[in-house]
């Protein structure tokens, strides 16, 4: 079984650090060990316990099937949600939220459909009936589909399940998610409201080391959890 990150874990990947006390979200007090040097320290201890909740959540989920969507957008971490995605075969935003992407699902699967035949006619292009000039306006418009759709590519149903690398910055998807009544699993910085995410996970969601571990974390469960599901089923 995947095992949890450690304290030793948590604090070597620096998970530990807030953000400055001038710009906390008094409703992660629970969370706040202490301040120093003007930043609040997250409690591990709480880091573990809400990671391991969190942990139990996406591996039951997972075993049924469900699709859970990683989104973080941050510059810094956006490659490393991407392979993670990828590495579980989960769907994944780490560009910029769309918006539709959840309460209006019909039209974005509509747009990553096209795009996936632009790609398809691109990757044959010396077969196609299009000529030059389209051809090259197909490429610009596949380059730029692929920017904010290549992660939603093949998804034939809304997600499941939210999985957001910061709750503070991606407000649209978390305010589509919470529309859509769905669960959500987040890292929650000092700066964001706990109460509005299902699994609330206090960590860092700047630093890339800590962004890496609970991305990784996350898929490796889901591959653990889905291989236990096709076993049973296989039987």
């Amino acid at each position: 079984m995947v095992e949890l990150p450690s304290l030793r874990d948590l604090l070597d990947a620096g998970v530990h650090f807030g953000h400055k006390t001038s710009r906390w979200y008094p409703k992660m007090a629970p969370y706040i060990f202490t301040s120093k040097s003007g930043v609040h320290v997250i409690n591990l201890e709480k880091t573990a316990e809400k990671t391991a909740e969190a942990v139990a959540f996406i591996r039951k989920e997972a075993e049924a099937g469900k699709i859970m969507v990683f989104v973080g957008t941050k510059k810094q971490s956006g490659e490393i949600i991407k392979q993670a995605a990828i590495k579980c075969g989960m769907p994944y935003v780490n560009n910029r939220w769309l918006g539709g992407a959840i309460t209006n699902f019909e039209m974005i699967k509509s747009a990553a459909k096209k795009l996936k035949k632009q790609k398809e006619e691109l990757e044959n292009e010396e077969n196609s009936e299009l000529n030059k000039s389209e051809l090259s306006k197909m490429r610009k418009d596949a380059i730029r589909g692929e920017k904010f759709l290549g992660g939603l590519v093949g998804l034939e149903r809304k997600p499941d399940i939210l999985v957001l690398f910061d709750a503070h910055d991606e407000t649209n998807a978390l305010k589509e998610a919470i529309v859509a009544n769905m669960p959500i699993v987040a890292l929650v910085d000092t700066n964001a409201n706990p109460e509005l995410i299902t699994y609330p996970i206090p960590a860092n969601d700047d630093a890339t080391k800590s962004v890496s571990l609970f991305a990784n974390l996350f898929a490796d469960v889901i591959i653990e959890a889905r291989a236990k599901s096709a076993k049973v089923a296989a039987k």
